[in-house]
């Protein structure tokens, strides 16, 4: 049996349709595993995560920045309070639990505020424009991210240093309750974490999903998340 991926999507659009980029699914299925879609309703969260062997956060618009006791912030957008709601239950489930976890773009933000953590709200305006994390005015763009060399994740990857595609203007800020720095860009913006107790979660702020296909090292978040769901 292949292990099946639990995946975060986007919430109910001003057409009443869910939806979530394919290129999420098409890395998991080179990866061996299949896509499970979770959409945001209401729902026991807990069914999903004994069903699904992994989990997956997706990227997509900000968390209401209430999450983290801050106030609503010009840039702010793309917010969904039952998106909200239901991810933040499935970390802390899945924390509880032990289920592996890769967080993307929005799900690394989603699980260090999860973890008590807060979020810079608009990268120019807090840290500046040394480093383009996204071109105006939503648009993808690459960038050199380095990775700490005693991480999970460059283990996982097999380098120090790679240029991922970017596509987020906010990023955390305070450290959330166990969690560890595994990569930065050249600005000071934490890029990756990893949970020393739990080795089985990875979160990056870029967006592997973008160029896994034509980008082996891209690739392998993927094929390493699919084999360690499948060993558990």
């Amino acid at each position: 049996m292949k292990p099946l991926i639990g995946m975060t999507i986007y919430a109910r659009d001003a057409e009443g349709q869910f939806r979530v980029p394919a290129l999420y699914c098409d890395a998991v299925v080179r990866a061996g595993g299949v896509p499970v879609l979770l959409p945001p309703v209401e729902v026991d969260i807990s069914l999903w995560l004994e069903r699904c062997d992994g989990l997956i956060l997706t990227g997509g618009g900000d968390l209401d920045p209430a999450c983290y006791g801050r106030q609503l912030h010009a840039t702010n957008y793309g917010m969904n309070r039952q998106r909200d709601a239901n991810e933040l239950a499935l970390v802390r489930r899945a924390l509880e639990t032990e289920r592996p976890m890769l967080a993307i773009c929005r799900g690394i933000q989603v699980l260090n505020v999860a973890l008590g953590g807060t979020l810079i709200q608009h990268i120019p305006e807090t840290v500046g424009e040394k480093v383009i994390h996204r071109l105006p005015p939503r648009k993808p763009t690459p960038h050199v991210v380095a990775i700490r060399p005693e991480s999970r994740l460059a283990e996982i990857l097999g380098c120090t240093e790679c240029t991922p595609i970017s596509w987020h203007h906010q990023a955390i800020g305070d450290l959330g309750r166990g969690l560890r720095v595994a990569a930065t860009a050249a600005d000071g913006v934490v890029e990756a974490v990893e949970m020393p107790e739990h080795p089985e979660l990875i979160a990056v702020q870029w967006h592997p999903e973008l160029s896994a296909a034509e980008d082996p090292v891209q690739q392998r978040l993927f094929d390493s998340f699919v084999e360690t769901c499948d060993a558990t």
